[in-house]
């Protein structure tokens, strides 16, 4: 399945989420499915985004560890359906937006929290996914320069 449609799939099911258990499984696929994309783009994507590709996949590996979730069965890991990225700059955009409401579900999931482990959990799982959409960005903004790159220099040549 490509990322895009995984990223979809993901992002309803974090709406869908109720409660705190829910939340934190959701997030949990989601970080997992950003770091399946990030090993991904490391392995095999364009030559300028593998450094910050590999950055993704370590922070969102550290998203999995803080979450208190028992990890999903392989069968259910949206992640291990991963087969293709499709095109690099709309998966990354999807996968931006899905760790952006991640985050803020982790935010809400904080505030109601009962206990002082609870709430730190949520802060530092939040702290991941704004690291990892940060490598996001970067990765967007690396592939935003490639494709100016022949246009400079169509125009410098003249």
């Amino acid at each position: 399945m490509d990322a895009v449609r995984l990223i979809v799939e993901s992002r309803r099911a974090l709406t869908d989420s109720e409660d705190a258990l829910r939340i934190t499984a959701e997030a949990w696929q989601a970080y997992a499915l950003a770091q399946a994309i990030g090993s991904r783009l490391a392995v095999s994507g364009p030559p300028q985004l593998r450094g910050e590709a590999l950055g993704l996949t370590e922070l969102a590996g550290r998203g999995c560890g803080v979450l208190d979730a028992p990890p999903p069965l392989v069968a259910d890991l949206r992640a291990a359906h991963l087969t293709e990225l499709g095109d690099a700059r709309k998966a990354l955009l999807e996968l931006g937006s899905l760790l952006v409401e991640v985050a803020m579900s982790l935010v809400a999931l904080a505030s109601t929290a009962g206990e002082e482990g609870a709430y730190w959990q949520c802060m530092e799982a939040i702290d991941a996914a704004d690291e990892s959409r940060d490598r996001v960005q970067e990765m967007l903004r690396r592939l935003a320069l490639t494709e100016e790159e022949p246009t400079r220099w169509d125009a410098a040549l003249g």
